[in-house]
């Protein structure tokens, strides 16, 4: 003789889930409530919480399938687990040890700590800044030399006697060539780094 019938909230407790989980597998008929909309508790383990796949799903479903790579064996059978790690370590790129990674990644972090306390000290500037600095100089140190001889042409002209104008225009001809020499200023700062 089976137990007699339970209602959806004692069939939940049961079989320990919620009763709303209980009511979805009746509607989707998993399970089959008698004349008085009771459940046989005998069903509680007859696997109706199963996902059922269909057909249907399955061919709507585009099949993904992982790309076979094909990769070298770097693990020998004889290898201890140990060697077959360190194997497969150095086969993924990596060119340390744990104890050397960790001795690099500590020595770069200390270097990191030093440079940013170098530039919150103010010993440190940005290479944009002092390339602008540079550049500003550079040009103000250009156009002091291309109003030189307009300057000191006429002083020179008469301390020698000769014709003022005739010695500007050479000044400035040397002054202008000597400059087109010179070019554009381009500081190597990592040439000269310590």
């Amino acid at each position: 003789m089976s137990a007699p019938h339970v209602s959806f909230r004692e069939f939940a407790k049961l079989a320990n889930c919620d009763e709303k989980q209980v009511r979805r597998a009746v509607t989707a008929g998993k399970l089959t409530p008698d004349g008085d909309n009771k459940l046989d508790p005998a069903l509680v383990d007859s696997g109706w919480r199963r996902t059922i796949r269909s057909s249907k799903a399955v061919a709507d479903t585009p099949q993904v399938s992982a790309k076979s790579v094909r990769t070298e064996r770097v693990v020998s059978e004889d290898d201890t687990p140990t060697e077959a790690a360190a194997k497969i370590v150095i086969a993924m790129g990596a060119e340390h040890d744990l104890k050397e990674a960790l001795r690099i990644k500590e020595n770069f972090n200390a270097l990191l700590k030093q440079l940013e306390y170098g530039q919150k000290a103010g010993s440190l500037i940005e290479l944009a800044i002092a390339r602008t600095v540079l550049f500003d100089a550079a040009r103000a140190a250009r156009d002091s030399w291309m109003n030189w001889p307009m300057r000191v042409g006429p002083k020179i002209a008469a301390d020698l006697g000769l014709e003022a104008d005739r010695v500007t225009q050479v000044l400035i001809e040397h002054v202008h060539s000597q400059i087109a020499d010179l070019g554009e200023p381009d500081a190597h700062f990592e040439d000269r780094q310590g």
